[in-house]
């Protein structure tokens, strides 16, 4: 049974730093992207950082760059994504997603997808 799960949200000060981790069971990393998104109230869905395994590529939105770091630990068959310098406009679900491949925020081929974490930031 193949599951992808997304844990560390919370609530935190503007400012202040989450990490969230992404783990999947039934399949590994190793060969696939890794793509972190998120909605917040009321707005689409929007890509926030993916991570490419097979050739290491890694992308963030504009609105994230310098702020989040997407990483990995194929020991642990989990991405992480540190999120420093939190903004209340971050505050969303955030969910990760397990696909072939990514092209910036885009992921490509068969998806699996977490249920989400909710990340709050308090002004």
């Amino acid at each position: 049974d193949v599951q992808v799960a997304e844990s560390g949200g919370g609530l935190v000060q503007a400012g202040g730093s989450l990490r969230l981790s992404c783990t999947a069971s039934g399949f590994t990393f190793d060969d696939r992207a890794i793509g972190w998104f998120r909605r917040a109230p009321g707005k689409e869905r929007e890509g926030v950082s993916c991570i490419s395994s097979r050739d290491g590529n890694i992308y963030y939105d504009d609105s994230v760059k310098g702020r989040f770091t997407i990483s990995s630990d194929m020991a642990k068959n989990t991405v992480y994504l540190q999120m420093n310098g939190l903004k209340p406009e971050d505050t969303a679900v955030y969910y990760c997603a397990a696909a072939e491949v990514c092209i910036s925020t885009i992921l490509y081929g068969k998806m699996y997808w977490g249920k989400g974490t909710l990340v709050t930031v308090s002004s």
